[in-house]
């Protein structure tokens, strides 16, 4: 990504007449009529584009002067749109995406700080983890949404005929995930099905469970450390696949969501997913199919994960930043943020949002329990680490395949772990 630059002279003389002609940063660009802001929304779920749809409608009718454009985007490519965006000066006013994605743009100087416009009220009512997550160099650069967790979904009459008591709570461990496993792999069935071709994102959010975190320091200063935290939960894997024989073999090299085809047939007695697909697990499952979300696994530090919420930002370059900043003040208020998780099936990224949802939805769906691993989302360190998304990509998910492929062993994973950080950031 290019960093700002300063322009020359000349070069800003032929900006300012081209801004006088056609105005800029999504804005309405002119004193008289209503200031118009352009919203790139990334919802592709129809009940959370109409959800956007109504906080938007909702905000139009109450802000004659201020209104809202959405501009309906998708989740494919959205990164390279936006460095284009960005390059030639088209970037939307509002800028929805994730956490990941925004702190290399607010590192770069693309996004407004949103602290001076961020009341008390509201930053106590997003919890520290999450809230860290938006917060580069001290300045609050974005509004987070919504979160997924990491949650395990059981077939509770598989479980029951093993003899298995289906926990309850707010949380177990991952140790009780591989003893059910155990359990419940026999006459045909296995215990456990995950989906881990692209497992890096899993194994990172929750490592924080066992005390893990895989990077120290930030930007270009980062260290990686691959130890006994990173690698308690790869290395439980391996075991339950290459030991207990309890995990589908097969779903070891599936794409997540292909993983709940042999948890509808009843081939696996549990999946792990993102809190997401208890959406999708209600409306598409067999009918009669009787399902439940276990409590969040944790590890010996507890049931922690980092925490990568979606988020709304401003284009620093808007001609209209209070307003936006405005906008994302009604956008992410306890009722708006309510109603558009609802939709997603996701966790919002406020205190008081998440509890209007536990009261109206209960343990319906597994909502209570998806809810409550809400609590123990914490600090993502890895959000703030130049050349992850290239460490993830080109180092970590191959070496994660090699050993779940049994090409390496747990000394050569952590090996080619680090080698590969300090071959890419040097």
């Amino acid at each position: 990504m290019k960093s700002r630059r300063v322009l020359t002279a000349a070069l800003i003389a032929i900006t300012s007449l081209v801004l006088t002609a056609c105005g800029g940063g999504g804005g309405s660009g002119g004193s008289s009529g209503p200031v118009t802001l352009t919203f790139q929304s990334l919802s592709d779920q129809p009940a959370a584009i109409a959800a956007t749809n109504k906080i938007v409608d909702d905000w139009n009718k109450a802000h004659a002067d201020i209104q809202v454009k959405v501009v309906q985007a998708g989740w494919d490519g959205v990164y390279d749109k936006l460095i284009t965006q960005f390059n030639a000066d088209t970037a939307p006013d509002i800028i929805h995406y994730e956490a990941a994605g925004v702190v290399p743009f607010a590192t770069d100087g693309y996004l407004a700080d949103l602290t001076p416009y961020v009341s008390d009220k509201k930053r106590a009512d997003i919890p520290k983890g999450v809230l860290d997550s938006v917060t580069v160099g001290g300045k609050v650069i974005a509004y987070p949404t919504e979160i997924q967790s990491y949650v395990v979904f059981a077939n509770r009459a598989l479980l029951q005929k093993a003899g298995v008591t289906v926990p309850t709570g707010d949380s177990m461990t991952w140790d009780q995930v591989r003893e059910i496993a155990k359990a419940t792999t026999k006459d045909g069935v296995y215990g456990l099905g995950w989906g881990l071709k692209s497992p890096t994102a899993a194994f990172v959010a929750l490592a924080p469970g066992f005390g893990g975190t895989y990077f120290q320091g930030t930007g270009k200063d980062a260290k990686i450390n691959v130890g006994a935290g990173e690698m308690a939960l790869p290395k439980l894997v391996d075991t339950m696949a290459q030991q207990d024989k309890s995990i589908l073999p097969v779903t070891l090299t599936q794409a997540g969501t292909k993983a709940l085809a042999p948890f509808y047939a009843g081939q696996v007695a549990m999946t792990v997913q993102g809190s997401f697909q208890a959406a999708n697990i209600a409306k598409d499952a067999p009918a009669g199919f009787d399902w439940v979300v276990l409590p969040a696994p944790g590890g010996s530090a507890g049931p922690a994960q980092a925490a990568n919420p979606q988020t709304v930002s401003v284009n620093k370059d808007s001609k209209h930043v209070k307003e936006a900043a405005d906008f994302l003040d009604f956008f992410t208020n306890t009722e708006n943020l309510a109603a558009l998780n609802e939709a997603d099936a996701l966790i919002p990224g406020t205190t008081s949002a998440r509890d209007v949802l536990m009261a109206k939805l209960g343990s319906k769906n597994g909502w209570n329990v998806i809810l409550s691993s809400g609590k123990y989302l914490t600090s993502a360190p890895y959000l703030f680490v130049d050349k992850y998304a290239q460490w993830k990509d080109t180092v970590a998910t191959p070496a994660y395949q090699k050993f779940l492929g049994k090409e390496l062993d747990a000394a050569g994973l952590a090996r080619a772990l680090q080698d590969g950080w300090q071959s890419i950031s040097r």
